[in-house]
Parts: structure tokens; sequence; C-alpha cells
């Protein structure tokens, strides 16, 4: 078993540090592989108007468990939270192989939203508590880059599993990496200071523990932001069907590559000249590929948008976490980091299922819907430039 150095440097960080990047890059690959692929695979089994319920489903019970996971990783541990999303995202990974009706399939799409309200609110609780507030833009630039060399590696791996070898194989491959990514964690030592035992009363939420006032302003930006990412994950499979992309994961790793160039970077920066400023790039970036992606009538126009929202998301996403646990008070980081994923899980759902059931109703909706995007967007952008207005930090 890997032993921690606790003070020993690499690279500026700790082991531990890198080894919770190695375990958000297991965990995100582990689902990410199967995102191309599932709405033809839904399609397969005469469930092609339930499309939009692939993301939206898997969201909710995400939004779900965002409360609990944010109570549980400030009593009892950020360790356990972890494991228990990964362990989800493994055990769900090898029972889509068993599913052969359309009501199994959205079930389990409904169970398997339950992995990401768990390991994301934990390893996002751990980092805040092993760096300070000077490196915590860039310790988050570099937890969600390991998560994005996931996202990249997945899709346009399961896509290649499933041209090659089947669904089948794509899942058992799902399963494993979610299991490698439980493994990787094993000894990794506690950094909540005064653990609880776990009790039944855990279970029992109030409004106060799950929602942080503090970080209203990230959340809505993030809201508001990520409207466009659900509603991407829903429609762009179908349009490189359209314009003959086979390998629908080229489409999401040029979006998550792009995105590696800029979430280190982007976070460094925000450490030095502010959060909201660097965030206004971010929201220009991702109302412009919606534009760009809207509008697309060829394959290179189609990955040119790909490209510039897998910049704009590589800026947004550790920018929004840093500036969630600015806001945060010590003992609450848990609370605050579940109140800006739940804002996610909203944004990334109501985006999949709003431009799903449009969608289903028209496919001549498909422009109109991205261009709905950018508008939400740009309102993001006007509240950032609003505070920032506000702050004096602008002329």
């Amino acid at each position: 078993m890997m032993q921690d150095a606790p003070h020993k440097l690499y690279y500026g960080f700790t082991l531990t540090f890198w080894r919770l990047c190695g375990c958000n890059l297991l965990f995100f690959a582990s689902f990410n592989m199967m995102i191309p692929e599932l709405p033809g695979y839904l399609r397969s089994m005469g469930g092609e108007e339930y499309v939009g319920l692939i993301i939206a489903l898997f969201t909710v019970t995400a939004l779900i468990s965002r409360p609990f996971s944010g109570k549980w990783a400030d009593n009892i541990g950020r360790v356990p939270v972890i494991i228990i999303g990964a362990l989800v995202s493994a055990f769900c990974g090898f029972l889509y192989i068993f599913t052969t009706t359309v009501f199994a399939f959205l079930t389990l799409r409904l169970i398997h939203g339950f992995s990401t309200g768990f390991t994301p609110t934990g390893t996002s609780a751990y980092v805040a508590d092993l760096v300070t507030n000077t490196k915590r833009g860039a310790a988050m630039g570099l937890l969600s880059l390991a998560g994005s060399v996931g996202m990249a590696m997945g899709p346009i791996f399961g896509s290649w599993l499933v041209m090659d070898f089947g669904y089948d194989t794509l899942f058992l491959w799902s399963g494993l990496s979610g299991l490698a990514a439980v493994a990787w964690m094993a000894g990794m030592r506690e950094t909540l200071a005064h653990k609880k035992k776990f009790k039944l009363n855990m279970f029992r939420v109030r409004f106060h523990e799950f929602y942080e006032p503090q970080v209203f302003a990230p959340a809505l930006v993030l809201f508001l932001a990520v409207l466009s990412f659900g509603t991407m994950l829903t429609l762009i499979p179908f349009r490189c069907e359209v314009l003959g992309l086979e390998n629908k994961g080229v489409f999401f790793t040029v979006f998550t590559v792009a995105s590696v160039f800029v979430r280190f970077s982007a976070g460094k920066i925000s450490d030095n000249i502010g959060r909201e400023k660097v965030l206004v790039v971010s929201t220009s970036l991702v109302a412009l590929s919606m534009i760009v992606l809207g509008t697309a009538q060829s394959i290179p126009i189609l990955l040119l948008g790909s490209a510039i929202f897998g910049l704009g998301s590589g800026i947004n996403s550790p920018t929004v976490m840093a500036w969630a646990v600015d806001l945060s008070v010590d003992k609450h980081i848990g609370r605050a980091m579940a109140t800006v994923y739940m804002a996610l899980e909203l944004g990334i759902g109501g985006g999949a299922l709003l431009s799903g059931t449009l969608f289903g109703i028209s496919h001549d909706l498909f422009t109109p819907i991205f261009l709905g995007c950018s508008f939400f967007c740009l309102l993001a952008l006007a509240y950032l430039i609003a505070r920032i207005n506000k702050k004096g930090q602008l002329s």
C-alpha cells in the first residue's frame, strides 16, 4: 500500500494531493466513457423519446444526495464520502450489462447519479483541508484537470469499445474504472479534524444543513453556465450523427483536452487577480461556444465549438470552486461544496431535460435551444460585471 508523506512536496503539492487527483481521474472516466453512447443504447431498446432523461435522471439523484454528502463530509469524514460515490459508480457500471428494458435503464440512471453526488463533494472538501488559500485556485485547477483527463480519455475509449466490442464491454470497463478509484483511495489519511460516528439521524438533513448562503454568488454563476453543459451532453450525440462524426467520443475529447490546457493556469490566475474577473472571461467563452455549436454545419466547425466550450468550462470550474471555498466557513466547507454542486446538478439536469423535451417536439429547435443557452450565460456575465462594478474593480 502506498504511504502518504504529509510534508514532502512533489511539484508543489503533497503525495496525498496527487493521489486524490488520481482518484478523480479514474472516477470521472468511469461514468463519462458511457455518455456518448447512451443515447444510441436507449434508442436500441425503443426509448428514443426518453433521451432527455439520460442526463436529467442522473442529475436528479446527484442533486438529492448533495445535502447528505455535504453533511457527512463535515461529520464522518471526507474519505468515506469519496469512497461511497466511487463504489456506486462501479456497481452501476456493471449493472448496465443486465439492463434490457427502457424502465430498467432509466431506473439505473437514477441510481447512478448518487455517485457524483458524493465523490466530488468529498474531494473538493479534502483539497480545501490540504492547501492554503494562496494555492487554492491552483489546487482546484489541478484537481479538475485530473477529472478532465478522465473525461477526455473516457468518451473516446468508450466509443471505441462499443464500435469494436459492443455495449457490454463498455459497461464492464466503466465498472472496473470505478473499482480502481476505490482502490486508489486505500490508506488515504482523513483530513477532518473532529470526526463523528455515523448515526441514523445523519439521514435527516434540515435546510440550513445543506444550503450555505455564503456561496450563493458562485452557485448562481455556475447554475447559469452549466445549463449549456446539460444541453450539450443531451443533443450533441445527435448532431455528431447528422454531420457524420462516427466516433462521438472525438467531440468530447476535443472539449476536455481544450479544458486541460487552461484549468491549472486559470486557477493560478484567479489566485492573483480575483475569481470574478476570471469568470467574466470563462462565461463569455461558454456563451460564444453555444452560438458556434448551435449553428455548426460541418465537423470542423462543430469541433471548433467543442474547443471553445472546453476552454470556457476549463476556466470556469476551478475558479468557481476556489471562490466558493474562499467564501465559506472552515467548519462548513462540506456544506458549501454541496451547495455549489447542487447548483451544478440543477443546471445540468435542467438543461438536459428542457433541451431534450424541446428537441423531441421538433428537431428544428436545435439552433434556438443553443442560442437560449448562450442567453443564460450572458445573464451570468451581467451579474459578474455588476458585482465587479460594485466593488469598484472595473472602471
